[in-house]
Parts: structure tokens; C-alpha cells; sequence
């Protein structure tokens, strides 16, 4: 299983990262921005799919898809997208470990990644809502909303951390995402600080964390 889902974030990553630079060197950023325009809803939808798949199944990269919904769709759509992905998706993880138990995560996302959701310690995170919500910040986010749920955390404390978490960090990468596309240097040196500024807040939530 572990190797599968390696096999596969190497297959995303590349994939995603081939596909784009081809598309940009055919059809160039603003040709290809029209052109995911005139697909509609699909485009967006596709990669809130794809990210949704790299929350349940967390070896497959996610961060990819923040940029590339900046890149591809702006910034207001990409957020939108990357934001309402996250709250369907990490609260789909949370509801199969809260409501099934070890078993069914572990068949998902494999030993390794299993051992890496029980390091966490649960009960402490429901008891310090600022330091869930920090470490739900953090690039761990998906094995976190599993380990929230494994732990017994009740929905209406994970919901608040969870939503908070994400309208800052989602911001950020697809900020980048958007910035670079765009070549918007003020955009990106603002999401570029967000980014030391977020990295701050997770290494002293991590450093918070109970051993």
C-alpha cells in the first residue's frame, strides 16, 4: 500500500507539473487562463477533486494544487476552490475516523502513514484550541483531521480550528500561485511573507505539541 502511494504522489507530481509547464509554453498564461474560462465549472471541479484525493489519501502531495489553482483559475476562484475542497474533504476524513475507528484509516492511507497519525496526541489538541488550530495549519492538516477524529474530538471544536486554519494557509500558497502567473511582485512578496509568517506559527505550535 505504502509503495503504491508513493508511486502515485511521484505520478501526480509529475504529471501535474509536465502538463502545466506544456500548456504554458502552447498556448502562454493568458491564452491558457481564456481557455480554462471557457470550460466552466470543469476546471475548478477537477482540482477539487484531485486535491480532495490527496487529503483522504495524504502520501499524494497537496500543497501542488494550491498553486496550480492560483496559477490556473486567480486568485478569488482558486481560493474559493482550494477552501471549499479542504472543508468537504478534511471533514470526510474526520467523520471516517471519528465514526469507524482505526481500521478503515489505516486501510486508506497504509501502516506508515498510520503510525504518523497516532504520534499525535488527541485528547491534548482538544484541550488547547489554539494549538489545534496552529498545527491544522501546518502542511499535516490531512493526517491531523484523521488523528482529531481517531481522538474523539467533538465536530463543533474540530469545525471552528479546521475553518480557521484553512482561510489563512490556503490563502497563501494560492496567493503564490496566483502571483507568479501573474507576475504581480507586490502579490507575491505579500504571500511570501505570509508564508514565513505561517511557517513561524506552525513551528511553535509544533514545538507546543505534547511529546
Amino acid at each position: 500500500m505504502n509503495k503504491i502511494q508513493k508511486f502515485l504522489s511521484v505520478v501526480f507530481f509529475i504529471a501535474i507539473f509536465v502538463v502545466l509547464i506544456y500548456l504554458i509554453q502552447n498556448y502562454g498564461i493568458e491564452p491558457l487562463r481564456n481557455k480554462i474560462e471557457s470550460m466552466g465549472i470543469w476546471a475548478p471541479f477537477g482540482i477539487f477533486i484531485l486535491r480532495g484525493v490527496s487529503i483522504i489519501l495524504p502520501a499524494l502531495p497537496s500543497s501542488a494544487y494550491s498553486l496550480l489553482a492560483g496559477s490556473l483559475l486567480g486568485f478569488q476562484k482558486g481560493y474559493i476552490t482550494i477552501v471549499f475542497s479542504d472543508i468537504v474533504f478534511c471533514q470526510a476524513a474526520f467523520f471516517i475516523a471519528r465514526n469507524y475507528g482505526r481500521v478503515p484509516v489505516r486501510n486508506l492511507v497504509g501502516t506508515k502513514a498510520m503510525k504518523k497519525i497516532e504520534s499525535f496526541n488527541q485528547n491534548q489538541l482538544e484541550e488547547n484550541f489554539f494549538l489545534m488550530t496552529g498545527l491544522l495549519m501546518t502542511g499535516l492538516f490531512d493526517f491531523l483531521s484523521y488523528a482529531i477524529g481517531i481522538g474523539g474530538t467533538r465536530w463543533k471544536i474540530f469545525t471552528p480550528a479546521l475553518l480557521i486554519s484553512l482561510l489563512i494557509s490556503d490563502s497563501i500558497l494560492v496567493a503564490v500561485g496566483a502571483g507568479v502567473s501573474q507576475g504581480a511582485g507586490l502579490f507575491l512578496g505579500i504571500a511570501l511573507l505570509g508564508m514565513f509568517a505561517l511557517a513561524t506559527i506552525s513551528g511553535l505550535a509544533k514545538n507546543k505539541m505534547p511529546k
